[in-house]
C-alpha cells in the first residue's frame, strides 16, 4: 500500500519541478496491452534557461524525457518494461510522422530514465549498462540507439547538483537530501513546493497502518521539520492576516475622507502600509489627495 504513496509523491514531485519547463504528463497510457508511463516530459525551449536550476534532472530535461521512478530498486522484469514503453512511444511518433509526411529527429524521441534507489552490479551488468567516460558516477547508459538510462540514485555523488534526484532516494540517502532541502534560500523557486509534498508524503505515510520500519524512521526524521514548517506558516498567516487588516483601515479612511479610491490612491496603498497606524491615521485625515500622491506615490 505505502509503495502506491511514494509512486505518487515521485510523480508529483517530478511533475511539480519540470512543469515550468515544458509539457508534463503523468500515468499516460501507451498503446498495445494498457501501460502506463509515470512522468512523460516534453520541454519548451522558450523556458530552458533555468534548467540548471535542477541540475542533473535539468540536464535530463534538455530534451524530451521518459521518467520512470521506482520507490525500491528495480527489477530486471520492471526494466524490461519500462524499455518495452519506450518503444512503443517511438513506434507511436514514427507513425504519426509518416502520416504528416515529416521527418523524425532523433532529437524529438525521448530518452528514458529509470530512477532507482539501488542497482547491483549484476542486475546492471545483465543488461549491459556502462557508465560513459565523463558522466556523473550513478548514471549507467545502454547503447545509443535505445536512448536508455539507469539512475542509481545512492550511487550519485553528493553534491548540489544531485539533490532533486536523492529526494527520491530511501533512507539515509533521501534524508541527507532533505536536510539540504531544508537549507536553501527560502526564495529558492522549487524549495517550499517540495517541502509541501515531502510534508504531504509524511501525512499520508500516517493514515497507513502497515509501515516498514524505514517509513517510520522517515516521519520520525520529517517530524521536526514538519512542525517548525507548520509554525512558520501559522506566524506568516498572522503576519498576513494583520498586514490585509491594516490596509482595509487604510482603504477605509481613504473612502471616508475622498469617497472614492481613484487609481491615484490606490497605488499610494501599499507604500503607506510600511507605516503604524498611529503614523498613518493623521496624516491620511489632514492631507490632500495632492498631498499624500506627492508623498507617498513615489515611494
Amino acid at each position: 500500500m505505502t509503495r502506491f504513496v511514494h509512486d505518487k509523491f515521485a510523480k508529483d514531485f517530478l511533475e511539480e519541478l519540470l512543469k515550468s519547463y515544458g509539457d508534463v504528463k503523468s500515468s499516460e497510457k501507451v498503446s498495445g496491452e494498457v501501460k502506463e508511463i509515470d512522468v512523460v516530459f516534453t520541454p519548451d525551449r522558450q523556458h530552458n534557461s533555468n534548467l540548471k536550476l535542477l541540475g542533473l534532472l535539468g540536464r535530463f530535461a534538455e530534451y524530451p524525457a521518459i521518467f520512470e521512478p521506482f520507490r525500491n530498486a528495480a527489477k530486471q522484469d520492471e526494466i524490461c518494461d519500462c524499455i518495452i514503453k519506450l518503444l512503443e512511444v517511438r513506434a507511436g511518433l514514427r507513425r504519426k510522422a509518416k502520416v504528416q509526411n515529416i521527418q523524425l529527429k532523433e532529437s524529438d524521441t525521448p530518452k528514458l530514465w529509470i530512477l532507482t534507489p539501488t542497482a547491483s552490479s549484476s542486475l546492471l551488468s545483465s543488461f549491459n549498462f556502462n557508465q560513459k567516460q565523463g558522466c556523473m558516477s550513478g548514471v549507467y547508459f545502454l547503447g545509443n540507439a535505445l536512448r536508455t538510462a539507469i539512475v542509481v540514485i545512492h550511487h550519485l555523488p553528493q553534491i548540489p547538483e544531485t539533490l532533486w534526484l536523492r529526494i527520491l532516494g530511501r533512507g539515509s540517502t533521501q534524508e541527507q537530501a532533505i536536510v539540504e532541502l531544508q537549507t536553501l534560500s527560502l526564495n529558492h523557486p522549487f524549495q517550499k513546493a517540495t517541502l509541501e509534498l515531502v510534508y504531504n508524503l509524511r501525512e499520508n505515510l500516517r493514515v497507513n497502518q502497515d509501515l516498514d520500519s524505514e517509513d517510520r524512521e522517515l516521519i520520525m526524521r520529517l517530524e521536526p521539520y514538519y512542525q517548525q514548517n507548520r509554525e512558520q506558516a501559522k506566524l506568516e498567516g498572522r503576519l498576513e492576516g494583520r498586514l490585509e487588516e491594516r490596509r482595509q483601515i487604510i482603504e477605509n479612511l481613504l473612502r471616508v475622507r475622498f469617497g472614492s479610491l481613484s487609481n491615484e490612491l490606490q497605488a499610494i496603498v501599499s507604500p503607506i502600509l510600511a507605516l503604524s497606524p498611529e503614523e498613518f491615521t493623521p496624516l491620511l485625515m489632514q492631507l490632500s489627495t495632492e498631498e499624500l500622491i506627492a508623498r507617498f506615490g513615489s515611494l
